[in-house]
């Protein structure tokens, strides 16, 4: 693990956390490089023997240092948005290694991706099939697709990051792909490249993704009966990692079973890993402003800090769990905090009842935070967004700035125009 104790204080990569608080101040992220990189290689090398392609999960964290050192390492990308396929561009990215994902692609988002030329859309109506159809022929340039089957799977997860039941919005079933695709080779402006599926995330058994990968076959099986072959095989991401007290998804083991699977079949696998590359990889560095403890018994502690649910609402949305360290335990005595921000909501809190040892003044990390942390952040009340720091072996560096009121403000008419 990239966090870790030396003399009693929380050190990443051998940096003081104490350190980097004091250059860029709190709230801040952090993510350590090697980390990420060496979670990318475990991965491919589980994979290997399956004309694996690594596709980052750009939503998990679009971080342009982060994006451009996995462009370094070979990386494709899995974006959701024309504003993420801008980042991948940015950061240097090979837009051939991208594909598109997502339920409501505009035709902007369309005719971005088209013009790029990047690797697939994953095609998740009908209507959106059309739409495609339709943007490549004005732009006079085949548009390369593949159609998000919904295998109906139970990944046994959080039902807010379920994605491959047939309740859920996404994808197409099965029957209705069939259709789709015969529409999309009869096409002079669509160029059928895979299937796509994705069943959810924080899958922590091998199972559900052998399910998912055999339905994917039975469709290429359909298809060949029409002579429509695909070129890859696009299982997606959501492999679980250890917040509290999980079961991480044994890579290896997933490697073994999606080899046997997949037999001699000649197609590309395609994986769409985000939070497993780099979850563990980051934290939330942020410093205890006032401590309130509890004033008679029923009454609780709170530990309010200078960060707070719009720097990192997995707690308030998900009631997710992170562990929370605190990174030079002093001589407080150690008591039950609800870790809590300066947020005008009830439902603002990192953390509920952990006991802790801390004073007022004192650093805390938020763990396993480098996945949906800042991505999903917001400038609710007003406050800008922490800035993002990398560490490599030679040091720190600031990848990007902290957001300042003016920044916020600018973009803001006090008397509106009319259009």
């Amino acid at each position: 693990m990239p966090y870790a104790r030396s003399g009693g204080e929380l050190h990443v990569d051998g940096v003081p956390l104490a350190r980097i608080a004091d250059a860029v101040g709190t709230p801040a992220y952090v993510y350590s490089w090697p980390s990420v990189r060496d979670r990318y290689a475990e991965l491919d090398t589980a994979l290997d023997g399956t004309g694996q392609r690594i596709c980052y999960s750009v939503k998990a964290n679009g971080n342009l240092a982060l994006l451009a050192r996995l462009a370094k390492l070979g990386a494709g990308f899995d974006i959701v948005s024309g504003g993420e396929l801008e980042r991948v561009l940015r950061a240097g990215g090979d837009p051939s290694r991208v594909v598109f994902s997502g339920v409501g692609k505009s035709v902007e988002d369309i005719d971005f991706g088209i013009k790029c030329g990047i690797d697939a859309f994953n095609v998740e109506s009908a209507s959106e099939l059309d739409r495609i159809e339709s943007r490549a022929r004005v732009i006079g340039r085949k548009a390369r697709v593949s159609i998000r089957v919904n295998p109906d799977v139970d990944a046994h997860t959080h039902p807010y990051i379920a994605t491959g039941l047939k309740e859920n919005k996404f994808g197409v079933p099965a029957d209705l792909a069939v259709e789709l695709y015969r529409r999309a080779a009869a096409s002079a402006d669509l160029y059928v490249v895979g299937i796509a599926c994705h069943i959810g995330s924080q899958i922590a058994q091998v199972e559900p993704f052998r399910e998912a990968l055999c339905g994917l076959l039975g469709l290429v099986d359909a298809l060949g009966k029409f002579g429509i072959a695909v070129e890859h095989l696009d299982i997606g991401g959501g492999f679980g990692i250890v917040y509290e007290d999980e079961t991480p998804l044994d890579l290896d083991a997933l490697g073994q079973v999606l080899r046997a699977t997949l037999g001699r079949r000649p197609a590309k696998l395609y994986v769409e890993p985000g939070r497993l590359l780099v979850a563990e990889a980051g934290i939330l560095l942020t410093r205890v402003e006032y401590l309130k403890p509890a004033p008679a018994p029923g009454y609780r502690n709170f530990a309010v800090v200078d960060a707070a649910m719009n720097d990192l609402i997995r707690p308030a949305l998900y009631g997710a769990w992170h562990a929370v360290d605190a990174v030079a335990p002093g001589g407080a005595p150690s008591k039950h905090w609800d870790v809590v921000g300066p947020v005008c909501e009830t439902g603002d809190f990192l953390a509920l009842d952990r006991e802790l040892a801390v004073a007022e003044g004192d650093l805390l990390a938020i763990r396993e935070a480098g996945a949906y942390g800042f991505s999903q952040g917001s400038n609710y009340n007003t406050r800008p967004r922490p800035p993002e720091v990398i560490v490599d072996e030679d040091g720190f560096t600031v990848a990007r700035k902290r957001e300042t009121v003016a920044d916020l403000l600018r973009l803001e008419i006090t008397t509106p125009e009319r259009p």
